[in-house]
Formats: structure tokens, sequence, C-alpha cells
């Protein structure tokens, strides 16, 4: 069983813990701290990042690092979910263009449960850049 608590601090601050118990600042309006559809966008990255990491290091590629970005656009209206967002992937390293390929579209596919979750309301792209060192 999955669990998620946001104890409320102050203003429109919030604790946010789940089930590791490590927490996190959450602020209603952004000002102090990550709203909460920003995180949203922050759990994309992190969700998409282990799995290419995964992947690459399955396929034994000579990965170095990789920073997964996001912009996002959401509805003009209440409930104001993203409509689109774009994941840029700055891949370090000399991985192959096809390893890197591979990573993304399985992990958009197949593998990253947040993806799968916000695609039913956003229309998802990415882009790789391959900074080879």
């Amino acid at each position: 069983m999955y669990r998620a608590s946001a104890t409320w601090e102050q203003e429109f601050r919030f604790e946010g813990k789940g089930n590791g118990g490590v927490a996190v600042a959450v602020d209603g309006d952004g000002k102090a701290a990550n709203s909460p559809m920003e995180l949203v966008l922050v759990a994309l990255c992190g969700c998409t990042g282990y799995d290419v990491v995964s992947i690459l290091k399955k396929k034994r590629e000579p990965l170095k690092g990789l920073e997964v970005s996001a912009e996002a656009e959401k509805a003009p209206h209440s409930p104001r979910v993203y409509t689109a967002i774009k994941l840029l992937y700055r891949i370090s390293g000399k991985v192959s263009r096809k390893a890197a390929e591979d990573a993304v579209r399985l992990s958009a596919e197949k593998y990253c449960s947040v993806s799968a979750m916000l695609s039913k309301t956003a229309r998802i792209t990415y882009e790789i850049l391959l900074e080879n060192q």
C-alpha cells in the first residue's frame, strides 16, 4: 500500500511525506516551495530519469550524467490540468543516439507510471540532447 500525507504548517505551506518518510516542502501558491503541480512535473522527470538510467546501464552504455527537465502548459480553466508537456533529456557520456532514443521511448511507452497517468490529459513530447564527453 502506498501512502502519502501533507501536514499544514502556515499560509499555504505543507510538509509532505510519502512511504519513505522523507519530508518535502509544498506551497499551494508556489512562493515558499514548489507548488503541487510543479511537484508533479518533478515526479515525471524523476520517474522517466530513473527508467532511462536503468535501461542505459543494462545496455552497458557509458552514461556520465542525465538531467531531465520539463516545460508544460495548463488548461485555461479549473481544473487546470497539464495539457502539453515537453521533456528535455540532457545525456552526457559517449552514449549512442540509438540507445538513448530506445531508453526514452521505452520509458514513455512502457515503464514510467507518472507519464502513463499524465498522458491521459497531456500530450507529452520529448527532445534528446547528447553531450558526449
